[in-house]
This record gives C-alpha cells, sequence and structure tokens, in this order.
C-alpha cells in the first residue's frame, strides 16, 4: 500500500505490546503523485486499523482538495 502510521498517545503495555493511552494515537499518511491519489491511500491504510473505541476522521483531506480547486 505504500503509507505510514504514526503513533503517539501511546503506551507500552506491561507483558508485551502497545496500548492506547489518549488523545489520537494514530497518523496514517502516504504520499501520491496527486492529493487525490494520497487521500484514497490513506484512507486504505486507515481501513486496516482496527481497535476498540477507534474512531477516525475522513473529511481532513477533502477540505485541501477543495481549496486547491477553488485556487
Amino acid at each position: 500500500m505504500g503509507i505510514q502510521v504514526f503513533h503517539a498517545g501511546t503506551a507500552l503495555k506491561e507483558g508485551g505490546g502497545v496500548i492506547t493511552s489518549g488523545g489520537r494515537v494514530l497518523t496514517v499518511t502516504a504520499v501520491r503523485p496527486t492529493l487525490e491519489a494520497a487521500l484514497r491511500s490513506a484512507n486504505e491504510g486507515v481501513a486496516a486499523v482496527s481497535f476498540p473505541d477507534a474512531v477516525y476522521r475522513r473529511d481532513i483531506g477533502h477540505r485541501a482538495i477543495a481549496y486547491l480547486t477553488r485556487s
């Protein structure tokens, strides 16, 4: 897929593993030739991540695309 996932707001679990410790815990990024393609790839990466009570946003890239198409 060619994406990168960065984590923050996480902690090491006793006995191994990573747990969420509040706030925004993951950022999923992708680099592609166009912003639209990067957005699609990043959203594919988001779909591959799952943990209890996960909430994710899909609106951020769309605002940038709307801004660029107006310019």
